[in-house]
């Protein structure tokens, strides 16, 4: 599954206020992540990128963050599938960072976060 479709992304502002709201979250340099389960089961996980405004002023820029985080996922999505049984997540991800960062080194970090969600969900289902 290396596709990234239109149900895997997170959008509607009820949905984004309710995960920033009630979502557990922890900081994953260069990432925030706040997460939170739903009883939806469309798709397993569905996902929200945010590149904040005050930390790269130049439009180009912050779009260009979000297609290597959004590239980084879709390749490294399956190690987060493999671990959810029956789960179904929305995630918020927030670039932390005020340097730019190459295609490479971003998908190892997205690795690392995805990793780091992946122990924290089964930590808080237990």
């Amino acid at each position: 599954m290396k596709t990234f479709t239109k149900e895997e992304r997170l959008s509607g502002k009820i949905f984004i206020d309710t995960l920033i709201q009630n979502g557990k979250s922890f900081n994953s340099f260069p990432f925030r992540i706040v997460w939170q389960e739903v009883p939806e089961n469309k798709t397993k996980a569905r996902i929200v990128i945010s590149v904040p405004k005050r930390l790269f002023k130049r439009a180009v820029d912050r779009n260009r963050m979000k297609r290597l985080i959004r590239e980084g996922y879709r390749k490294n999505k399956n190690v987060l599938y493999d671990n959810m049984e029956n789960k179904t997540i929305h995630l918020l991800v927030i670039y932390t960072s005020k340097t730019m960062v190459e295609s490479n080194e971003m998908e190892e970090k997205v690795v690392v976060a995805i990793q780091l969600l992946v122990k924290k969900m089964n930590t808080a289902q237990k």
